[in-house]
């Protein structure tokens, strides 16, 4: 069999911020709503699976069907505030979309489901339409049976069992009134039995557990409590003498009449349970097991608060009392951003990636070599920058430092602190003596922690963490710096990826500088491959706002403003060799800077950068605004794609020695076909490994998210698109499920992580060096990272 052209080695996502978006299978998988899509996770591998895209609004809840042999889990239930619900169903070993529950006229907030006979599947499903919805699922189609409407109330949760003894459904739904309704099915149609008081706030989760014979009902609430309900058949309530001597709570008694045989059922209070200090959003029991043939359920539950809590619950022996139960820790998972992933960048090493999104933060993420698995998997091991705007761009100056723009009119640098090099050796497997070397160690600091009300990253060094003695304190507080302390920072040594309160609060690294220049909010940064020079952008109306500024990285001073365009300068990118700089417009042209001769300019000057040509609106070839751009690796060929849908590859560059003047500058024309790639073309990028046959290697991002790759090759005469070559394009599992926003190329060939640490870390195997590898940021919060087989056309 072919070796794959496309293999997805990453996906970086991190679940919906909804009470019901994640739920853990018997088979071992993990579902989860991120953004419009259900990711599948598996906790051994610490991998994310599989992607399943179908929903065009956010994913609010997730339910896997729980088989009653609690054995693997054939199918899946997810609802969204495209107002939909969906069925998913495994077939060969992978889950695909297999039918859409429409009739919800809001988004769909809770969804349970159980199996009937004859592999049918009965589906309740609550949405802020004020109804809740009962769904037949027969494997081709999905029928709605019966709508319960709640007239201006909201349910917020729902949850279906077997009653007692028989195979009657019961679905319990809790909401705004503070109520747990209970509705049974009776003679094929679902009637209300009872309605259970207590709770004094919104109910904001429910869900059965059959223990005994009985079912138990665990709800939460926004009163901060949990409350446990048990209902019986009415014919086992009394068990024997003992229990009639005890004192019993007030039962709540429905009957159900079916084919003239009636049997009734009694519902009690079981247990109050008090010890979360907030809104309790999630309650959950211990899944049950089956031993000796028979399903058996321990008495467990978890909880989860506002409070920044969760509650293991368990009841004592003897005494029967719910208490909460041991210290847990966490494990090792993947993260990712809640918002938009706006940029992304790889460590001139291709070691690293860099990412900032509009969720305020930049995240790092890296391969964890572990000594038991053969195959590295990436994790978020630094969170650099914790914002108070959202993030919008960045550019790596050198390995461990990178320039950050975000919706204000400043530019921030940051430099890694040494706890965090030392880290990154202990977990990416690099000799630390070699990153030492590559970095500043000179007053290198050794963290970094955020100001009380601040956005700026404050420089923790080795003083700054030894304690101070009573003498050196004093009595008394010298000044309002001393009384409120802004070192939060404590050094970390990590074997493994950190959990996430020590990315939040040991992980930051150093704000080295501010850059001051440019009126309105930051879009678009680009470095040059010598670490001299840093161009930025920001949003522009008008032409005196669109200049690109040229920074110093060595003494960080503005050298050049570069007036141009006269709308917002939307991507830049230097040519390998930086001789040149590029940059596209929404005013759909383009501009070429080049950067003069040193050798025509005096000694010691900074680097100084000429227009050398562009194009205006009566020469441009795109007709609408030019999203991204890309140099080739060998510096002769640029490439520009559109809203227009269009992908344009422009040059030779390196050919043209005319000299530029005022009145004719030289005129670089397309040389390539113009090619329609059928969707707006959000973002592209060369390939820096040059393809066999004088061939170049092309990433296109759309606006629907997926990304094809492209064989571009230089043609005497390039009519009808002869000079491109479809190599390959994302399936819709491998898509992002809405805009493309950056597109990065590992700059070596291998696969990150693949060497091996005795070899050095740029080393890689004859067999590894076929593969490239891609990183794409999306709009649907997550990062890709995609394995791309140069040999397998």
């Amino acid at each position: 069999m072919a070796a794959p052209i496309i293999e997805t080695c990453h996906v970086a996502c991190c679940a919906n911020r909804t009470p019901n978006v994640l739920s853990w299978g018997r088979g071992g998988l993990i579902a989860y709503g991120t953004c419009n899509s259900v990711a599948l996770y598996d906790p051994q591998e610490k991998c994310v699976v599989a992607v399943l895209n179908g929903h065009t609004g956010r994913v609010n809840t997730v339910q896997w069907v729980h088989r009653e042999d609690c054995g693997r889990e054939t199918h899946l239930v997810s609802g969204g505030s495209d107002s939909l619900l969906i069925v998913w169903e495994a077939q060969d070993g992978k889950f695909k979309q297999y039918v859409e529950c429409v009739g919800h006229t809001g988004p769909v907030c809770a969804v349970d489901a159980i199996h009937l006979d004859n592999n049918k599947l009965l589906i309740a499903s609550t949405a802020s339409d004020s109804t809740v919805k009962l769904w037949l699922y027969t494997g081709s189609k999905a029928e709605c049976t019966h709508t319960i409407s709640f007239g201006s109330g909201f349910m917020m949760d729902v949850s279906l069992a077997w009653l007692p003894g028989s195979r009657v459904p019961i679905l319990a739904c809790g909401g705004d009134d503070c109520r747990i309704h209970l509705y049974a099915q009776c003679n094929g149609q679902f009637r209300k039995v009872l309605s259970l008081q207590g709770h004094e706030d919104w109910i904001r989760g429910v869900e059965w557990a059959c223990v005994d014979g009985d079912l138990l009902l665990a709800s939460c609430a926004q009163d901060c409590l949990i409350r446990v309900w048990r209902l019986v058949a009415k014919s086992r309530t009394k068990r024997n003498a003992q229990e009639e001597r005890t004192i019993r709570m007030s039962e709540d008694v429905f009957t159900l009449t079916q084919n003239d045989a009636s049997s009734a059922f009694a519902v009690t209070l079981e247990s109050v349970l008090a010890g979360h200090e907030n809104k309790v959003y999630g309650v959950h029991w211990q899944p049950p097991v089956i031993k000796g043939g028979d399903q058996h359920q321990s008495l467990s539950l978890l909880s989860a608060s506002m409070d920044k809590t969760m509650i293991l619950w368990a009841q004592e022996e003897g005494s029967g009392v719910w208490v909460e139960q041991g210290e847990w820790s966490p494990g090792v998972v993947i993260s990712g951003h809640f918002n938009a992933v706006q940029d992304l960048s790889w460590d001139p090493e291709g070691e690293f990636i860099l990412s900032v999104g509009s969720d305020q933060t930049t995240r790092l993420l890296t391969p964890w070599k572990r000594m038991d698995q053969t195959q590295p998997t990436w994790h978020e091991i630094s969170r650099p920058q914790i914002h108070g705007y959202d993030m919008q761009c960045l550019a790596m100056v050198g390995r461990f430092q990178y320039v950050s723009g975000a919706d204000e009119k400043v530019l921030r640098v940051f430099r890694a602190p040494r706890n965090f090099v030392e880290n990154f050796a202990n977990i990416s497997g690099t000799p630390l003596a070699k990153l030492l070397a590559s970095s500043d160690t000179v007053d290198q600091p050794e963290g970094a922690s955020t100001p009380a009300l601040g956005l700026s990253n404050k420089a923790v060094f080795q003083g700054d963490l030894t304690p101070k003695t009573n003498e050196e304190e004093g009595t008394g507080f010298n000044s309002v710096s001393d009384q409120y302390q802004e070192s939060y920072f404590h050094p970390l040594t990590l074997n493994e990826p950190p959990p996430e309160d020590h990315l939040l609060q040991n992980t930051l690294w150093p704000e080295v500088q501010k850059l001051y220049g440019h009126g309105f909010e930051m879009f678009c940064l680009a470095s040059d491959s010598g670490r001299t020079v840093v161009a930025s952008a920001c949003k522009a109306s008008k032409a005196e706002h669109a200049a690109v500024l040229l920074w110093s990285s060595t003494s960080w001073r503005q050298l050049q403003a570069l007036p141009c365009h006269s709308l917002t300068v939307t991507q830049m990118a230097f040519s390998p060799n930086g001789l040149f700089l590029l940059a596209v417009s929404r005013d759909r042209t383009w501009s070429l800077w080049k950067r003069d001769d040193p050798a025509t300019t005096p000694t010691n000057t900074e680097p100084h950068f000429s227009l050398y040509t562009s194009t205006r609106k009566d020469t441009a070839v795109h007709t609408r605004i030019i999203w991204s751009c890309d140099w080739s690796a060998d510096n002769k060929y640029f490439v520009t794609s559109s809203r227009d849908k269009k992908v344009i590859v422009w040059g030779d560059c390196s050919s043209s020695e005319a000299i530029v003047t005022p009145d004719e500058p030289p005129v670089i024309r397309p040389c390539s076909s113009i090619i329609d790639v059928g969707d707006s073309a959000t973002a592209v990028s060369f390939c820096p490994i040059l393809c066999p046959g004088n061939s170049y290697l092309l990433a296109v991002g759309l606006e629907s998210g997926q990304v094809l790759l492209y064989k571009w090759e230089l043609s005497e005469e390039p009519a009808g698109a002869s000079d491109w070559t479809r190599y390959g394009e994302t399936d819709s599992s491998q898509s992002h499920s809405l805009t493309v926003k950056r597109l990065r190329w590992r700059p070596r060939a291998g696969r990150a992580g693949q060497g091996g640490e005795e070899e050095g870390e740029g080393s890689i195997t004859a067999a590894d060096s076929s593969w490239v590898q891609l990183a794409s940021a999306g709009a649907d919060h997550s990062v890709k990272i995609f394995n791309i087989n140069r040999l397998a056309v």
